[in-house]
């Protein structure tokens, strides 16, 4: 039986891939965004949450940016070189290795969390957690699309109009029971592209809580510019009151 009111949460971000699209030589979550790496302005969120136990960093084995770096061992920040070659892979080699090492009980609630959302917000934390802790499932941050959707052709014609009542643009955090998010994983046939895509092929259906334009996952380097631009707004608007 679960013993709602003693889990705990946990969160691993997923940061070993190398962002190609941003055509920088540098992986994506490293690169300087108003003054600091990208993926250091993610984990502060986190790191000053009361409510989040312990942060997993999955890294690529070859990522010579954190070995550079000394975590005290008191720290709830843990690094784990367990990149694998799909986001899914490297969840899953994160959640094998922290479960004996950190002592994760099999209802703590893990939260997946993308390293290049570094717009994520502690009321849109707090949001997702008071929404989902008691949930028999779990679920995700998401927005509902404003925009009409296309869908093309091979030749970049339009071939349908796709109405966009009902349908939502993932986001994350993604927040699953450790016990759940593992067998999803490792029942899934194929790459998921995101945690809640597995756990729906277990026929269970994740929570939609809605987030912010804010969060937004930092993909081509006009989104940089863009979350860039609304961080040194929101900052001279607090030196302004």
């Amino acid at each position: 039986m679960l013993k709602l009111g003693m889990a705990l949460f946990h969160l691993i971000i997923p940061a070993a891939g190398a962002g190609s699209r941003m055509g920088d030589v540098l992986p994506k979550q490293y690169l300087r965004l108003a003054g600091k790496p990208m993926i250091s302005h993610t984990i502060q969120v986190f790191f000053n949450h009361p409510r989040i136990a312990s942060i997993h960093l999955a890294l690529n084995p070859l990522d010579e940016f954190w070995r550079s770096l000394t975590i005290e061992p008191a720290s709830k920040l843990k690094l784990h070189y367990t990149g694998g070659e799909s986001r899914a892979a490297t969840v899953l080699n994160t959640l094998n290795a922290i479960e004996v090492a950190h002592g994760i009980a099999n209802d703590d609630w893990i939260l997946v969390h993308d390293a290049a959302r570094p717009g994520i917000t502690h009321d849109m934390l707090d949001n997702l957690l008071r929404e989902l802790e008691h949930d028999p499932v779990g679920g995700l941050l998401a927005l509902p699309l404003a925009d009409t959707l296309k869908q093309s052709d091979a030749f970049n014609h339009v071939a349908s109009t796709i109405p966009r009542a009902h349908l939502w643009q993932a986001q994350t955090p993604q927040m699953f029971r450790y016990s759940l998010l593992k067998q999803a994983l490792t029942a899934y046939n194929g790459d998921s592209t995101d945690e809640a895509e597995a756990v729906e092929a277990l026929g269970l259906q994740p929570k939609l809580v809605q987030g912010a334009l804010r969060n937004l996952k930092v993909t081509y380097p006009q989104d940089l510019a863009l979350l860039e631009a609304l961080l040194i707004s929101e900052t001279v608007k607090e030196h302004a009151v």
